[in-house]
């Protein structure tokens, strides 16, 4: 009996897929809600979240929108949504 080929380990990528960089477009500040709980992620997760400066669910603090910022919400991307500031905020 033969053995199966191996599993992929990368999926190939397909043009105009790619989202691009989170939070890229969308002005000079940005507002990050937390919509998912840290509970049950990785501590690594739940610090970045921390660093973002969000401590409960539902919670909103709007940031300077840079490279660092977007690096950090690509970490925690599914546990946050982001929108562009608006003058209130």
């Amino acid at each position: 009996m033969a053995r199966k080929p191996p599993a992929r380990k990368w999926r190939k990528q397909r043009p105009g897929r790619d989202p691009g960089p989170l939070g890229q477009g969308l002005g000079d500040r940005i507002r990050v809600r937390q919509v998912r709980s840290g509970i049950g992620h990785p501590a690594a997760l739940r610090r970045t979240l921390a660093a973002l400066g969000l401590r409960h669910h539902q919670q909103v603090v709007v940031h300077k929108n840079r490279a660092a910022l977007r690096g950090m919400l690509y970490q925690v991307r599914h546990l946050v949504e982001v929108t562009p500031a608006q003058d209130g905020d």
